[in-house]
């Protein structure tokens, strides 16, 4: 037992006390951390070397990465990086029956904000290394731990930071109930505003009607959500091809009055393989036409940074190991993660973790106590058949 490292238990009881939401209202962003000395103290103990870096483009946030074991003389990819986040989204407090920052045992279950999406990954990945005998290592083992996943993945942005940072193979510990997924589409989010010219509606001559050309916006993007479904296609997905999605709309401040501005708040998810230019170029040849009849009216303005898709082939090294050791076959996502961003990295990814996705964002949030042993062994072997 390492003096300074406490229980499995423990460890999943602090780090859930320590709250790390992250949100882009202000009033509910919460620091990092808390979470981030925790898991330095606790790694520190067990011999890895810890880096902390704080955020350029977010202060009070931080990654943190924890290395043990040799690495290659000759500076190529080696060894395996097991990742996180350790921020959580916001709690309903309307709608949990418990605490969120208590760890709570009840019902063979573990309730908690963040037990399974995802600041439990940590204390599973700590246990699984505990009483591994870390100086036998034959490649280098990494824990990474970023920021602000939940809002604009700015943690993993700015993973080029870290030296040197080259694993060969890389496992994202969302949950998944141990289930390998090796593909996922990206994520854009838009919004289009129309500026017309207000007047009363009683001489719809004399203003500009951002409402009725809002009419031909969505006309438009109809259209190209049927060309998106004609020409891309990937089978492993229930739903395979980009999706588009109006999700809000409002405009307007009277039934007298001509409209003079009028906004819709849509997404869109590309396919593994897609660029990001590309869905651009597609939504902006859409709307051409209308910003020609309409000079100056319509605007797109992207409502975050976009995340791409991600894929990894199925039969790499990695999804192979995985599947032979959860027994699962590896399957496709319908949520984003940060993969894109450590796939990036030129590494074998894959998304596998303890916990099942639709605890995640959702009130009184578990895991369950019969997953955790199976879970924590299999990470260990994973380790193990990589890094030993």
């Amino acid at each position: 037992m390492h003096r300074t490292l406490p229980s499995f238990m423990d460890m999943y009881r602090d780090l859930i006390a320590a709250p790390s939401v992250s949100c882009l209202e202000p009033t509910w962003d919460i620091s990092n951390r808390q979470v981030i000395e925790l898991l330095g103290l606790w790694l520190s103990s067990l011999g890895f070397h810890v880096e902390i870096q704080e955020l350029e483009r977010q202060a009070g946030k931080y990654n943190l990465l924890a290395s043990i074991g040799p690495e290659p003389t000759d500076g190529s990819a080696a060894g395996l990086l097991l990742s996180g986040h350790t921020d959580t989204v916001p709690w309903d407090e309307g709608r949990w029956t418990r605490d969120p920052f208590t760890l709570t045992e009840a019902d063979g279950k573990l309730f908690g904000l963040g037990s399974a999406d995802m600041k439990g990954f940590f204390a599973f990945v700590i246990e699984a290394v505990r009483d591994l005998d870390l100086s036998k290592l034959k490649k280098p083992l990494r824990i990474l731990a970023t920021a602000d996943e939940e809002t604009s993945m700015a943690g993993a942005r700015e993973l080029h930071r870290f030296a040197n940072l080259k694993p060969e193979y890389a496992v994202i510990g969302e949950p998944t109930n141990m289930v390998p997924v090796r593909m996922h589409k990206g994520h854009s989010t838009d919004c289009i505003r129309i500026t017309g010219k207000s007047g009363h509606s009683s001489n719809p001559a004399a203003g500009v009607n951002a409402i009725s050309i809002m009419h031909e916006v969505l006309g438009s993007l109809k259209t190209l959500e049927q060309s998106l479904k004609d020409k891309f296609h990937e089978p492993a997905f229930e739903v395979p091809y980009p999706t588009l999605n109006f999700g809000h709309i409002h405009g307007g401040d009277a039934a007298n009055r001509i409209c003079a501005c009028c906004e819709l708040h849509m997404d869109m998810r590309p396919l593994p393989g897609m660029r990001i230019d590309t869905l651009n170029d597609m939504l902006n040849g859409a709307l051409a036409p209308i910003r020609e009849r309409y000079p100056n009216a319509l605007d797109i303005i992207a409502m975050h940074e976009p995340i791409p898709g991600y894929e990894t082939k199925a039969d790499a090294a990695l999804v192979r190991l995985a599947e032979a050791i959860s027994g699962q076959n590896a399957e496709p996502a319908n949520y984003c993660t940060e993969a894109p961003f450590i796939h990036d990295l030129g590494c074998e990814t894959i998304v596998m973790g303890p916990g099942s996705i639709r605890q995640a964002h959702q009130p009184d949030e578990y895991i369950t106590l019969a997953e955790i042993k199976p879970a924590q062994q299999q990470l260990r072997e994973l380790i193990v058949k990589t890094c030993f």
